[in-house]
């Protein structure tokens, strides 16, 4: 992904979710993950994909079983 795409999927989601703390990091190296985090703490990995002239973007999102609070 270049930069401006970055930029903009970044912007995207800050405005989408209401939080300015989302972060998009650029990839360290070429066919790496882009890694997304909130306020430092990494909540996933961002993929784009084009077919047929259209780009689309998705977020895989993981969440730990043992992050999860506990119910009453």
């Amino acid at each position: 992904m270049t930069p401006s795409e970055i930029a903009r999927v970044e912007a995207y989601l800050q405005s989408t979710f209401g939080n300015p703390r989302i972060k998009i990091e650029p990839q360290k190296k070429r066919n790496s993950p882009i890694e997304v985090s909130i306020g430092g703490e990494f909540i996933g990995v961002l993929h784009r994909d084009e077919d047929e002239g259209e780009v689309s973007y998705s977020l895989n999102i993981c969440i730990l079983e043992e992050d999860l609070p506990t119910l009453a």
